[in-house]
């Protein structure tokens, strides 16, 4: 029997969501599992991955195969590198201490460049509002301006129109 840790999909039409399940390759997607182990929510930004790790691990050193899009919900959350490690642990490569320490170190360096993401990310966002409300304060500044010489050549005609219908009027000499 080949295991797979693979997506099953629920929720209504386009608002999708999955659980991450232990199945039987032939089993169908919807269909019987073994074991869930996660779910998946595409839906939220970013999305919101929540997984059993030591679950999941067991079923890794046993032989499971995830899919691609598993595969790197698994690499996303160090679970692969876990498994790497205690593979090496196993092999008798290096000690259980030194792949924890590794381990560690690994999700620190992982859990750094996320968070430098997400403050970039807000960062740009906040750039980019900014600059929105720059522009967005030249078009007024641009619209009061013409409604400002527009009022300004309404004075101006007002208080040269009696000027000229004065000059029309003859003087008469006496």
């Amino acid at each position: 029997m080949s295991v797979k840790i693979r997506l099953a999909r629920r929720g209504r039409k386009k608002k999708a969501l999955f659980d991450v399940v232990i199945a039987d390759s032939r089993a169908p997607r919807d269909g019987k599992f073994i074991e869930k182990v996660g779910t998946y929510n595409p839906q939220t930004i970013p999305a919101t991955i929540e997984l059993k790790g030591d679950s999941i691990l067991e079923w890794l050193m046993n032989g499971a195969q995830p899919t691609d899009t598993v595969r790197a919900m698994l690499s996303y959350h160090g679970i692969m590198h876990r498994m790497h490690l205690q593979v090496g642990v196993r092999k008798g490569a290096i000690t259980q201490e030194t792949a924890d320490k590794r381990q560690a170190d690994f999700m620190k360096k992982k859990e750094e460049a996320l968070n430098n993401r997400v403050t970039d990310l807000t960062k740009t966002k906040e750039d980019d509002r900014k600059a929105r409300l720059a522009a967005e304060a030249k078009v007024k500044e641009k619209r009061a301006e013409a409604i400002r010489a527009k009022k300004e050549a309404a004075v101006q005609a007002i208080t040269a129109a009696p000027t000229a219908s004065e000059e029309e009027t003859p003087v008469t000499e006496e």
